[in-house]
């Protein structure tokens, strides 16, 4: 099958082994150039020698540890002409959500804790303004993936400012490109992996028509 994806240029996060790297080898045999993260140098130089012996495509790695801010930052500038991203990496623990001390939530990227702690958040909405419109973590932005540039994000502030994007739950991708896109802005940029889905779950209360119609307490989902 031809997905006319050759010429093109494709990231994947935690692509030296598993699944990363099968979705680098079905891309790269597709014709698409790869950029490859990993926090094992050995094992990036590993799968870079597999996928140049099999196909004809460029592998970049990066030996890098997402979990350190500085090192997305320079990932996001070093890839910032990508076509394609693949969010492969994580360190999410184990565990129920009301399980989770306050460390582990911090280190799940936990919007509702970050905001308790005083922490100053601008929480964006990466979907579509219909389905903002429709049902919103409250408090939140919307600016969808696809317009954000320097002017439309030029009202907030870089230096202390920690954007956290999100959507409609972890089969969406919309928050995934928007954190990488603030990123590639030059903002402190996490992503709420279980997006509105996940936040409902837990209780917590959400704005827009949806919620309106719903007394307050929706239930429904949204559409990016």
């Amino acid at each position: 099958m031809d997905l006319k994806l050759s010429g093109r240029t494709a990231l994947i996060t935690g692509g030296s082994r598993g699944i990363g790297f099968g979705v680098a080898q079905s891309l790269a045999a597709e014709g698409c150039h790869l950029h490859l993260t990993s926090r094992n140098a050995a094992d990036l130089d590993a799968a870079r020698g597999k996928l140049l012996a099999a196909h004809k495509v460029n592998v970049t790695c990066h030996a890098l540890d997402l979990g350190v801010s500085e090192n997305a930052h320079k990932l996001g500038r070093a890839c910032r002409d990508v076509d394609i991203l693949v969010n492969n990496a994580g360190a999410i623990p184990q565990g129920t959500l009301t399980g989770l001390d306050e460390k582990a939530w911090r280190d799940s990227w936990d919007l509702k804790v970050a905001r308790e702690a005083g922490e100053h958040v601008t929480v964006i909405d990466a979907r579509s303004r219909a389905a903002y419109a429709r049902e919103h973590i409250p408090g939140a932005i919307n600016v969808p993936h696809r317009e954000m540039t320097a002017e439309s994000t030029a009202g907030l502030e870089k230096a202390r400012t920690l954007v956290v994007t999100y959507c409609d739950g972890i089969g969406c991708n919309a928050s995934t490109k928007g954190a990488l896109r603030m990123l590639q802005l030059g903002f402190r940029t996490k992503e709420l992996i279980g997006g509105l889905d996940w936040w409902k779950r837990d209780g917590y209360p959400t704005e827009g028509t949806a919620s309106r119609d719903a007394g307050g307490a929706a239930n429904g989902g949204s559409r990016r």
